[in-house]
């Protein structure tokens, strides 16, 4: 079962970010990886995905929900899951998304 425990609510405000995504037409297929993906067909999907985020005009709220979250999965405000892992440690816990984004993690 998924554990929605982390998500910030039904309140239309918590989601309204969403509505101006880059990606919001797209679908999931270029930010998420079949399972059994590896190598060079990753990287080339994790890339791609991270060059519509890097136009986007909500990938700060966008990474900020995604490590609020602790989103498993996908690329999300430019990370892939692997980039943002390190991002949740207790040691990284007094920069905010906003910030560790603004620095160069894309």
């Amino acid at each position: 079962m998924t554990d929605v425990s982390r998500l910030p609510g039904a309140a239309h405000h918590h989601w309204q970010w969403q509505l101006r995504a880059a990606c919001r037409n797209l679908g999931p297929g270029r930010f998420y990886h079949p399972a059994g993906e590896r190598g060079e067909e990753r990287e080339g999907r994790d890339e791609a995905a991270k060059r519509v985020c890097a136009v986007c005009p909500v990938r700060a709220a966008c990474l900020e929900h995604a490590l609020r979250t602790r989103e498993p999965f996908g690329v999300w405000g430019g990370l892939t899951e692997e980039e943002r892992r390190p991002l949740l440690e207790p040691a990284a816990g007094h920069r905010t998304a906003a910030a560790r984004a603004s620095a160069g993690h894309t």
